[in-house]
């Protein structure tokens, strides 16, 4: 099991807190999405750790940026 954290930034609501969990989500291997929308902390478990691209594009996906 894997765990890892990245901040994103842009989200200002529960809305994009939903949409960003809905598009990690999709990512191989995830098994679940954590929000904290005061910090941009998204925490993703799963099977692996996912690529870095892949949560990027997802992130980006949801109209929201993955700080490095």
């Amino acid at each position: 099991m894997s765990e890892t954290t990245y901040t994103v930034t842009g989200m200002t609501c529960d809305h994009c807190v939903r949409s960003v969990i809905e598009e990690v989500a999709k990512i191989d291997g995830v098994t679940g999405v954590l929000v904290d929308l005061p910090t941009g902390a998204v925490t993703v478990t799963g099977t692996r750790e996912p690529a870095a691209a892949d949560v990027r594009a997802a992130v980006e996906e949801a109209g929201y940026t993955l700080t490095a």
